[in-house]
């Protein structure tokens, strides 16, 4: 069977899945934007990263057991719509599809600044327009061009991350020739573990949070596999040693090789690292490691953004258009509407980047959690009616259920609660809320006027037609 039940065509491989799955939560967070929380936090950084992934672990696990009963190319959309109703699939479907279009303005335009490193004389807002336009066609292409162009990407990626883990650890403890072992001093010796505090390692967490958001991609992507079920199992069960090896063990390697408070981690703390040991080019090579973690965060934007806007339009919830299918399967159009959207933030930035596009960056800042909430109650409900109904289907289980499901809940609303009285992060929160408001009134207005379309129309077929009035 070569077409998914919503038309979609099964055009993605085990290994692109699992590619994707290990390396889609490695981004340009983990190489460059890890530094800031280090430099805040101290060595109490691992704790932030380990807390932040184990939250995503379980959302992960919620994901991957509703996924396993019904893989869809809504996903999570789906699963709210069904479980808490159709205003929360609606506006969270619309929320992410939004989430999405800014994160591939953001990516385009920081893949054109690592470009303008080499090509000083390119215009920004040039290379952002065509490396979107080359992105747009590969997914445009077919879903197996995308999965390639993927499946590579994600494979520089993890091939640096082990590397990087096998370099520093043989630095550590003077495994590496001519090196004497640094060993864990550094994790001590600068005013402790938790230099600045418990407290500092709770705010690491809310900001590490984000960039974690990603890993669901896999759930959306498996409806357009051979077997849906078997990938995303194996990506669910995946996703606890991928954390694990590559998050909280990279960042283990940067706090030991180097002092938490040094400078250079500020800027890129695996620069600094690769530099510290000595590796010739280190910032050179650093660049092209972070162009690759951008251009396949980009490559994944606009899939994602396409799926879920077909999503939308297959629940009657955005224009019919997008969910017409090129001979490939692919939904062209709803694919061109997230590039269309974000060339227009690109251009945002480029003549008012103070302003409007600072708006839509803040606006979605917190849509991730968001995103993580509505998959909790939605598996909260939709577990307890299949235990009652059909308790077969479970193919993976989350665990101590209902215990952990409540307790994430709580987690992502205390993550919610706190960015209020975190200063840099309050107009992320109140942005958000206030596009969220802007959704969900649109979805109650939509529902309106479909409401009375159907009066209407059901009051037009009660008349009887006066050409057979006797």
């Amino acid at each position: 069977m070569n077409q998914s039940e919503s038309g979609l065509k099964r055009g993605l491989k085990t290994r692109h899945m699992t590619m994707i799955s290990i390396a889609g939560v490695i981004g340009a967070g983990l190489f460059v934007g890890s530094g800031s929380v280090i430099h805040s936090t101290g060595p109490g950084a691992i704790v932030s990263y380990a807390l932040a992934g184990l939250l995503v672990i379980f959302i992960m696990r919620m994901l991957g057991e509703m996924s396993s009963v019904n893989p869809t190319s809504g996903s999570f959309s789906q699963y709210a719509h069904d479980a808490i109703g159709p205003w929360a699939g609606f506006t969270i479907g619309w929320l992410y599809w939004f989430f999405w279009v800014i994160v591939i303005a953001i990516e385009a335009i920081a893949g054109a600044g690592i470009i303008q490193y080499w090509f000083h004389d390119i215009p920004l807002w040039l290379t952002s327009l065509l490396l979107t336009i080359l992105l747009t066609l590969t997914n445009v292409y077919s879903v197996k061009s995308f999965g390639e162009f993927e499946y590579w990407l994600s494979l520089i990626k993890v091939v640096t991350i082990v590397a990087f883990l096998l370099i520093g650890f043989a630095f550590i403890f003077g495994i590496a020739p001519g090196s004497e072992p640094v060993g864990l001093s550094n994790l001590t010796g600068e005013g402790g573990f938790f230099p600045k505090g418990i407290s500092s390692v709770l705010l690491g967490i809310v900001v590490v949070i984000f960039s974690f958001m990603g890993t669901e991609i896999v759930a959306i992507a498996a409806g357009e596999t051979s077997n849906p079920v078997q990938s995303v199992t194996k990506a669910t069960r995946s996703v606890v040693w991928r954390i694990i090896v590559f998050y909280v063990g990279s960042i283990a390697i940067v706090v030991a090789l180097l002092p938490w408070n040094s400078a250079n981690i500020l800027e890129s703390p695996f620069v600094a690292v690769l530099g510290h040991i000595g590796v010739p080019a280190a910032a050179q090579i650093m660049n092209f490691i972070v162009l690759t973690a951008v251009l396949s965060c980009l490559n994944s934007g606009l899939y994602t953004t396409s799926r879920m806007l077909y999503s939308l339009a297959e629940r009657k919830e955005a224009p019919r258009r997008f969910m017409k299918l090129s001979k490939k399967g692919v939904p062209v159009q709803a694919i061109v509407a997230g590039t269309f959207f974000s060339y227009i933030a690109v251009v945002m930035n480029y003549f008012s980047p103070e302003t409007v596009f600072l708006f839509l960056v803040n606006s979605s800042g917190a849509i991730a959690l968001l995103v993580y909430l509505a998959i909790a109650v939605s598996h909260l409900r939709m577990r307890k009616n299949l235990e009652k109904t059909k308790p077969e289907s479970l193919k993976i289980k989350m665990w101590f259920f209902p215990y952990l499901t409540y307790l994430t809940i709580i987690a992502i609303c205390g993550i919610l609660v706190s960015m209020a009285f975190i200063s840099s992060m309050r107009d992320e929160l109140l942005l958000t809320g206030f596009i969220t408001a802007i959704v969900l009134g649109s979805y109650f207005i939509f529902k309106s006027r479909k409401e009375k379309a159907n009066t209407s129309g059901n009051h037009a077929a009660q008349q009887p037609d006066p050409e057979i009035l006797p």
